[in-house]
């Protein structure tokens, strides 16, 4: 494989008698840079992982990077521009105006749009050589494979939209305050990683599943890692942007004719079941599974309900 514009990094990491290897790279989408990682096999069937607000590739869980494997697939993760190792942008909004702006449905003007984001993930599957790939986008990164799908059908050999929507989010259909309160809370930490670490973990236990706690040593370890591989948290308020400023995508989904499933929790406080119960009518090729309590979070539990599901859908 040419190694021109990017660079190639083998990681080998060893956990009890199995090995895993993926291979790690740079996506350039004209100057903008995408960070992936294809964790192979290459004769598995590709599938893209695209990820949510301010997350890094990192965050998908290994449960279910090793099913897919499992059941030879080719799990490529990135990180969206403005988090991980991709671009970084120079704006710096307002964090208390664009909230003023969104309580008033005043619109936001963002640095970059989630059809932008879209073409990032087209540039990883050109970087990769794949032609045809199944799409999974999981909240924002939803939104962002909605726009990917619907604008490039041809690259696309299925469609698994979880925990997202179609509408642009306001007062009236987006998360309690709680929630939005401890999402700004977690990005005012952005110089003290112990105080981001408590951040997160409060976020986590209020969007994800009720009971869990994500205040344990392995998960302190494992934060501490991945704030350290992404530094600051400044591309959190402009990927935020880009969302609140986007236009809905309601018609946009009515033009997908990709087979579809949309998995959703009945208990999201972030982004609420309703949205899928939309999505599901604006996709006439779509399928519908509804998660008994699961919340905005994929923790194993919740996966464990749908996983047969979600294999049989993919394998076509």
């Amino acid at each position: 494989m040419l190694l021109k514009n990017k660079f190639l990094v083998f990681v080998i990491v060893f956990f009890t008698l199995n090995v895993l290897a993926f291979e790690e790279g740079f996506a350039f989408n004209e100057d903008t840079k995408i960070a992936y990682r294809d964790y192979g096999p290459e004769t598995g069937t590709p599938i893209l992982l695209v990820t949510g607000l301010g997350a890094q590739l990192t965050l998908w869980p290994q449960f279910l990077i090793d099913d897919l494997q499992a059941n030879n697939f080719r799990p490529i993760v990135f990180d969206n521009r403005d988090v991980g190792l991709s671009s970084r942008f120079s704006s710096k909004p307002s964090q208390f105006i664009n909230y003023l702006k969104y309580l008033l449905f005043i619109p936001i003007r963002s640095e970059y749009s989630i059809e932008d984001m879209a073409s990032d993930g087209v540039s990883v599957l050109d970087e990769l050589s794949i032609k045809k790939s199944h799409i999974l986008g999981m909240s924002m990164g939803g939104m962002i494979s909605q726009v990917l799908v619907a604008k490039h059908p041809t690259r696309v050999k299925t469609f698994t939209l979880i925990s997202s929507t179609a509408s642009t989010p306001n007062p009236l259909n987006g998360p309690k305050f709680k929630v939005t309160r401890q999402m700004l809370k977690r990005t005012a930490a952005k110089d003290d990683i112990e105080g981001r670490i408590d951040q997160s973990i409060k976020l986590f236990e209020i969007i994800g599943t009720p009971g869990m706690s994500y205040d344990t040593p392995k998960f302190r370890s494992d934060m501490r890692s991945y704030i350290e591989r992404g530094g600051d948290d400044s591309g959190f308020l402009r990927q935020m942007a880009a969302i609140i400023g986007s236009k809905n995508r309601k018609q946009l989904l009515k033009s997908i004719n990709t087979p579809t499933l949309i998995i959703h929790g009945d208990i999201d406080p972030l982004i609420k079941v309703k949205n899928a119960y939309s999505s599901h009518k604006l996709i006439k090729s779509s399928e519908l599974v509804i998660v008994n309590g699961m919340g905005h979070l994929l923790d194993e539990g919740s996966y464990q309900q749908f996983q047969t599901r979600l294999i049989q859908f993919l394998d076509g």
